[in-house]
């Protein structure tokens, strides 16, 4: 792709800080440490900001450009956490609001977003639904007291990104018959809602630095000016911020991806064994080879599914494609990466056992490999006969 002058600056801006987002990285991710300063900074420079209207401090950017300034981010920053937090914050609380809030929305909770004053998450997994959205119990029922015109919630939502820190939570919960898509509607609601409960931090295997809680929902009273879109549309927002949290997380994936084949690339022509360097032996070259292809194939599907979806076209298929190949080729790379460290490379100082673990998320959140595997197969037509 051709990048101008002005998205060329938006990226070196951010490349230029990940040496100083990455410092203490393997000792955050060791301790499970949000970095508060790293985010700070990450504000600054308005990556948060970027695909937003300029009327709500935004900087009115393409869904392009800001994936192409992520991909830097991913390239530059080594806390995968961090990075993975900051695309949460777009897509999460952003995203659904920019395309389907409500003018008074809009201005009282964008410009706080844009600015990472406010953080933002978005509470949609079930503790036993997984990828089943259609089958979330959370409820939403008409509030029976006299006078009132919204709604009150109870349930419970698992797996949520930025949750612990997140003063912002975009609540997706049904308010008709289980299966309808009609039926779920999305709710904006502040951390201090009454009756929300913010759970602990929850440890995991990877992705330690981007904090992750379950939320809790006891008879959450919610106006209806804070429904995002209208009721019954939730499942149409949640469609379209997938799309932009696959596009936009995954190209982070894809900027680490790049940074970590220029690693081993160094380290292959330097490293000697036998006496020849490592890279000249055909079991590393392929390795090396192999995360060059994955890493370029990623790339293509991402940034060709963005223009599609730009360009208004259907990007079921392409969206499923992408998020597979670009998580897959992830862990393939991580994989290959320790191995052509070697005992170097099993070591934490390293940080690519880290990476190993960083990646494996990406074939579980946002669908897993399986969903996505069965989505193109139906999209093929091989879930009905001839």
């Amino acid at each position: 792709m051709e990048w101008n002058d002005e998205q060329r600056a938006l990226r070196a801006a951010v490349v230029a800080l990940g040496p100083v987002l990455s410092d203490g990285h393997i000792e955050r991710d060791g301790t499970g440490t949000f970095s508060r300063d790293g985010w700070k900074r990450l504000a600054d420079t308005g990556l948060f900001a970027l695909p937003f209207a300029s009327e709500h401090g935004g900087l009115g950017q393409s869904l392009l450009t800001t994936m192409y300034v992520l991909e830097g981010l991913g390239e530059s920053c080594r806390d995968a956490g961090l990075n993975f937090s900051a695309s949460t914050q777009i897509v999460s609380a952003g995203v659904p609001l920019a395309r389907f809030g409500s003018a008074a929305l809009k201005e009282r909770y964008l410009p706080k977003i844009a600015a990472g004053t406010a953080i933002g998450a978005h509470a949609i997994t079930e503790p036993g639904g997984g990828s089943d959205v259609m089958g979330m119990r959370t409820s939403a029922v008409p509030d029976p007291a006299p006078g009132a015109d919204g709604f009150v919630l109870n349930g419970s939502k698992a797996f949520i990104s930025n949750g612990p820190i997140a003063d912002l939570i975009v609540v997706y919960a049904r308010t008709g018959p289980p299966g309808n898509p009609a039926a779920i509607t999305a709710f904006l609601l502040d951390r201090e809602t009454p009756g929300l409960t913010i759970g602990n931090p929850i440890g995991k295997m990877g992705l330690r630095t981007s904090p992750l809680c379950e939320v809790f929902l006891d008879d959450v009273r919610v106006g209806a000016d804070r429904i995002i879109g209208r009721a019954g549309s939730g499942f149409l927002i949640l469609d379209h911020v997938m799309k932009w949290e696959i596009l936009c997380s995954f190209v982070i994936n894809a900027g680490e991806m790049r940074h970590r084949l220029a690693q081993c690339v160094e380290y292959a022509r330097g490293r000697t064994q036998f006496g020849q360097h490592i890279g000249a032996y055909q079991s590393v070259s392929n390795k090396l080879v192999e995360m060059r292809i994955d890493v370029e194939t990623a790339c293509k599907w991402l940034y060709d599914t963005a223009e599609k979806l730009l360009a208004k076209q259907n990007v079921s298929v392409d969206i499923a494609i992408s998020k597979l190949v670009t998580s897959e080729a992830n862990v393939r790379s991580a994989l290959h990466a320790v191995q052509i460290f070697g005992g170097y490379g099993y070591m934490t100082e390293t940080g690519l056992e880290k990476e190993v673990r960083n990646a494996v998320a990406g074939t579980i959140y946002s669908g897993t490999t399986e969903i996505q595997q069965q989505r193109i197969a139906t999209l093929m037509g091989l879930n009905r006969g001839k």
